[in-house]
């Protein structure tokens, strides 16, 4: 057996609100859920010559990409215990399960300033040890008293309302757009589909797995019938509420009030770079934006010019592709992560904290502004598409919490 770090977290005082058989056997464990790189490679090897087929055949449909590399991960880490321990991983023992739990629940950071696991976390991997034990026909431990009681347990003794990521309100987002690098090249590159990303994540309340999943063949050209502008509906075809793509959710992009904030002027000039690329070459386009080196920036709309989305061939060209620092365009998309940390990114640079922000600021800033900006609430769950007005209201709070606040009226 490879060796596994015995190093022991501090024990918790909160262990008594766990159940008896399950702080007695905490007592006699010997590992934690630490494990060295070697053991969970072994782990790892393991899992996919025997369960890996398995688990895809029956998950695979049902589970988002993102939601299975969460559930391998955490059955990984339970085997890599369960090696240590000396105990079965499959069929596991619920009180085994329970123990596993209560383990990572006390495990600490490397700095000892925090808990290493939010309750959260615990949950989702109580569910992905079930979800293996139902792709394997068995039933799962999880349902059992002994794991309810622990879950419960932890929650009651780790009370800590969820870290939000900050909303990024129109302000907030321009100064994200100023911190883009140049034009020219070969920042130029990255600008252009950088506002793209910016003002279609904040217009159409997208989540970074939406975004990162778009291409051009998602777009559709429509004409506003009041104002004869341009309006781009994208069609969502699966989300994390409709992961079966049934609800044929959209979301409208209409020309913006000024240039620089048009998600539709954004979608043209990006469109443009992406057709130069892809009909002569990186040579063409590193020729193409040299020759913008230094040029002012125009503020008539650019949107006027865009008559049809040629780009939007059934290729699945993706809409928000890679961009390496020499101003290449790759050929795939950018991952989820990739959106946030571009949120991220573009904060510190705007002089903002990074941690406060990720790819939810652009669905939270949506919400938020337009509750500001006295949207009613059916108007911002439609674009949205949230089914809970509580969630709106949630963000409205944030907004303005004196907003509908009987407080304003008691006279003091």
């Amino acid at each position: 057996m490879e060796h596994v770090d015995t190093t022991q977290a501090p024990t918790i005082d909160t262990d008594g609100a766990l159940p008896v058989t399950v702080r007695s056997r905490l007592r006699h464990v010997d590992h934690g859920v630490l494990v060295d790189t070697r053991a969970l490679e072994r782990v790892r090897e393991r899992f996919d010559a025997d369960q890996a087929h398995l688990l895809g055949t029956f998950l695979a449909g049902a589970q988002s990409p993102a939601t299975l590399r969460a559930y391998r991960a955490d059955w990984t880490s339970f085997c890599a215990w369960c090696l240590a321990e000396g105990r079965t991983s499959l069929p596991a023992d619920p009180t085994d399960v329970a123990v596993y739990l209560a383990v990572c629940a006390r495990a600490r950071t490397p700095d000892d300033t925090d808990w290493a696991l939010a309750p959260s976390t615990l949950e989702r991997r109580a569910a992905a040890i079930a979800a293996v034990h139902g792709a394997h026909g068995l039933d799962s431990p999880t349902r059992a008293e002994v794991v309810r009681m622990t879950l419960r347990g932890i929650r009651r003794t780790r009370k800590r309302r969820p870290r939000r990521k900050a909303p990024l309100i129109l302000s907030t987002l321009e100064d994200l757009l100023a911190a883009r690098p140049a034009e020219g090249h070969p920042g130029g590159v990255a600008r252009r589909r950088d506002a793209l990303l910016l003002l279609t994540g904040f217009a159409g309340a997208l989540r970074r797995s939406e975004l990162a999943a778009l291409t051009f063949d998602d777009l559709t050209l429509a004409t506003d019938p009041t104002t004869g502008a341009p309006t781009v509906v994208v069609a969502l075809h699966t989300t994390k509420t409709d992961q079966e793509g049934r609800k044929h959710q959209q979301v409208a992009l209409p020309q913006g009030r000024r240039r620089t904030t048009c998600c539709v002027c954004a979608l043209t000039e990006w469109s443009h770079l992406v057709r130069v690329h892809a009909t002569h070459g990186a040579h063409a386009l590193r020729s193409h934006m040299q020759g913008l080196q230094g040029a002012p920036e125009p503020t008539t709309h650019s949107c006027t010019t865009l008559h049809e989305l040629d780009l939007a061939d059934g290729t699945g060209r993706p809409l928000l592709p890679s961009v390496d620092r020499h101003g290449r365009i790759g050929e795939r998309s950018m991952s989820p992560r990739a959106v946030g940390d571009l949120v991220k990114r573009y904060a510190q640079r705007a002089g903002l904290d990074p941690d406060d922000f990720g790819g939810h600021s652009l669905r939270a800033g949506f919400a938020t502004q337009a509750a500001l900006s006295g949207a009613a609430d059916r108007e911002i769950m439609r674009q949205g598409r949230w089914t809970n007005p509580a969630t709106v209201h949630d963000y409205i709070r944030t907004a303005n919490p004196l907003d509908d606040n009987a407080v304003t009226r008691l006279g003091l």
